[in-house]
């Protein structure tokens, strides 16, 4: 909404106006509150888990793996200081050469979705690529968590 828009809804007495000027689509995707027939429930941001495991590209393999398998989950997010994904250590990841070095083993780049992506597209997307998992970011590239097709399913 404009600047003069929201100073005429605090001119009626509204508490709560913010000027966001990124716009709806930014909006959702930085998982913000969205309302209407598509609203937030039915987006990826109500389903995903926020304790998915993270790493640096400067930690040592073997002991991310130790700490995921401990946490229970079979992947684990590269990151850099902001929290900006920067690549993924998978199942086969974590099972090869403990020797190697995080950013040998990830594998970079993945494929990632917003807070605000249709839990629909993202079932149809997981399916469709066999994919068991889709890793949620903002706008600005950082992680917010991960969305589990079996989690998505179950809540169905």
């Amino acid at each position: 909404m404009s600047p003069r828009a929201a100073a005429r809804l605090e001119s009626l007495g509204f508490k709560d106006v913010y000027d966001y000027v990124a716009g709806k689509a930014d909006w959702g995707s930085f998982g913000l509150p969205i309302e209407g027939r598509r609203n937030s429930a039915t987006r990826v941001g109500a389903h995903m888990r926020t304790d998915v495991p993270t790493c640096s590209l400067g930690d040592l393999l073997s002991e991310v793996c130790e700490r995921v398998r401990e946490a229970g989950w079979d992947t684990c997010f590269v990151v850099d200081e902001r929290g900006v994904v920067l690549g993924r250590l998978g199942r086969s990841a974590l099972a090869r050469d403990r020797d190697a070095s995080v950013e040998e083993a990830m594998t970079p780049g993945p494929s990632t979705v917003r807070p605000s992506f249709g839990l629909d597209e993202a079932v149809q997307r997981m399916l469709t690529q066999s994919l068991t998992s889709l890793p949620v970011t903002r706008s600005d590239g950082v992680l917010v968590g991960v969305v589990r097709r079996e989690d998505i399913l179950r809540s169905d």
